[in-house]
């Protein structure tokens, strides 16, 4: 998988159960199943790629005892349909009682179309014809998996780091693992970030970037924090923006949750959104929480 800006991991049915015996890996091709696969490995799994349908059941039953599986199957299968894999997945949920978590890979049409341009490489599907067309051709094909996916990722601007991290988050093979928060400021010029679970605008702040002295800046620096603090409206966001995730964590967590994504957005991603992000990273670190934080925005040249 190439490394665009930045991602969504689109949560859907986002507490999927972080100790399923087996993970099952699909989705679009060139959306990073493969690396996802590796990563799994490194977390534990047992990873076995391109494995035929019919095999599946006699996989899971030799395999080594209490050793989890990561197993991608997609269109390269030589026996796949998405009805049929669905059907097996059901049946051995049933009948093996297996724990079982179905990953859908996802990405932007455009995005996978430069992603293999870049590596010359060829669409399973596009083998003759346009690749945009095998593209659709291959969404359509696994609609029915992305439909009753446990988890749907979004590559599309995700980095390979924040990819590690999200999986981290949702199949660390841990008992009671901590719920992992992830603070990001953005930039609503560039889109909201996909992997978002809470979003919060703070575009109604006194914007730094029309003070010259400050446009330069960014909401990390002393100065804009400063600016940014002394408006009125600030300290009474944040005291209610505290209030309303602090109940929320310990609901998310005994719901199975185990990484949960906090944007803040502001018009560029530089100043309001930054310190933003900053001053609630700190704040949930003190009340003794795990946390990533990251401006997904603030290399970029887009003033705020």
């Amino acid at each position: 998988m190439t490394s665009p800006a930045m991602t969504r991991t689109d949560t859907t049915n986002a507490a999927a159960p972080a100790a399923a015996d087996v993970v099952v890996v699909t989705g679009m091709s060139g959306a990073g199943k493969s690396l996802t696969l590796k990563w799994l490995e490194d977390l534990g799994y047992e990873a076995v790629d391109n494995l035929p349908l019919s095999m599946l059941g006699a996989l899971l039953r030799g395999g080594e005892a209490g050793k989890p599986l990561a197993i991608g199957i997609d269109i390269r299968t030589r026996d796949f349909g998405a009805q049929s894999m669905l059907e097996e997945l059901d049946r051995l949920r049933e009948e093996a009682q297996v724990p079982l978590s179905l990953v859908f890979m996802e990405s932007d049409d455009d995005i996978l179309s430069r992603r293999f341009t870049e590596t010359r490489r060829r669409h399973p599907l596009a083998i003759d014809r346009p690749l945009l067309d095998g593209i659709a051709h291959e969404r359509r094909l696994v609609a029915p998996l992305k439909a009753r996916a446990d988890l749907v990722i979004d590559t599309s601007f995700l980095p390979p780091a924040e990819l590690r991290r999200l999986l981290a988050g949702h199949f660390q093979r841990e008992e009671k693992a901590p719920l992992l928060l992830f603070v990001t400021s953005f930039s609503y010029r560039r889109g909201l970030p996909r992997e978002a679970d809470l979003v919060f605008d703070v575009r109604f702040l006194d914007n730094p970037h029309y003070v010259p002295a400050l446009k330069p800046h960014s909401g990390k620096d002393q100065d804009v924090a400063e600016f940014i603090a002394r408006d009125p409206g600030f300290a009474p966001f944040f005291s209610g923006l505290t209030s309303l995730i602090c109940p929320l964590l310990p609901r998310f967590a005994a719901e199975g949750k185990s990484y949960l994504t906090i944007a803040i957005g502001c018009t560029g991603g530089r100043h309001r959104s930054v310190y933003t992000a900053e001053r609630l990273a700190a704040w949930l670190r003190e009340q003794g929480q795990q946390v990533d934080l990251r401006h997904r925005d603030l290399e970029e040249e887009n003033p705020n």
